[in-house]
């Protein structure tokens, strides 16, 4: 009895003993041509016993990739894509560095720094103003939320200026609830609100006057 310690080892495990022989077969035929292929057929083998690598962006590609790996490197064969070398798939990824912002304001999170600089970009006028007020809003419910405490509109103000480096100024508002944007999004909202409700209310005063007229057909039938 083989025990499967005694066998040679697995490059790729998921890919089974079998992709793995037919490999080291392939390597020891004579001819490139004869080699290349054998080496498309692994290929559609590879992929037949792995169908969810399909669903993958170029899976070809991977899959050229995985039968060098189980090759050792070594084979000599007409590829559709160039090999990796050891060395590439040794090399670690670049650590990721994570968005940092100004001072102590890590609650506003990235979007905000985005719409910022959205805000900066934009031409002086209506839109720009109506995105500053919507970034402040935005923050300001930020800050409640991080804090757990009521934040007045002037420390808003000045996070904001500090955030964009005193190219963004809302202190001509008084106060962020009384700002265009603010109120005319809630009372959109309201509107369209007690505009559903009218039309619920409507529907069912029809289908109750509908029962109505129906119960008293019936009953009228019933006496005749």
């Amino acid at each position: 009895m083989e025990y499967n310690t005694q066998k040679t080892q697995l490059h790729m495990p998921e890919y089974g003993r079998i992709i793995q022989q037919l490999v080291e077969r392939c390597k020891e035929l004579p001819t490139k041509e004869e080699k290349s292929e054998m080496a498309m057929a692994i290929i559609d083998f590879m992929g037949q016993r792995n169908p969810q690598l399909r669903d993958e962006e170029n899976y070809k590609h991977k899959l050229w990739d995985h039968l060098f790996i189980l090759a050792e490197y070594d084979l000599d064969v007409d590829s559709p894509y160039p090999f990796p070398t050891r060395e590439e798939l040794a090399e670690k990824p670049k650590r990721m560095e994570y968005p940092k912002l100004q001072g102590d304001f890590k609650f506003y999170g990235k979007s905000i720094l985005q719409l910022i600089e959205k805000a900066i970009e934009l031409e002086p006028g209506d839109e720009k103003e109506a995105l500053i007020e919507v970034i402040a809003n935005n923050m300001k419910k930020s800050y409640n939320v991080y804090n757990k405490e009521h934040v007045t509109d002037d420390v808003i103000f000045r996070h904001l200026k500090e955030l964009s480096e005193n190219r963004l100024d809302l202190t001509g508002i008084e106060s962020l609830e009384k700002s265009k944007i603010y109120y005319t999004s809630n009372n959109n909202n309201r509107n369209n609100n007690s505009s559903r409700s009218n039309s619920n209310n409507s529907n069912n005063n029809k289908s109750q006057t509908n029962k109505r007229r129906h119960n008293n057909n019936n009953n009228h039938k019933n006496r005749k």
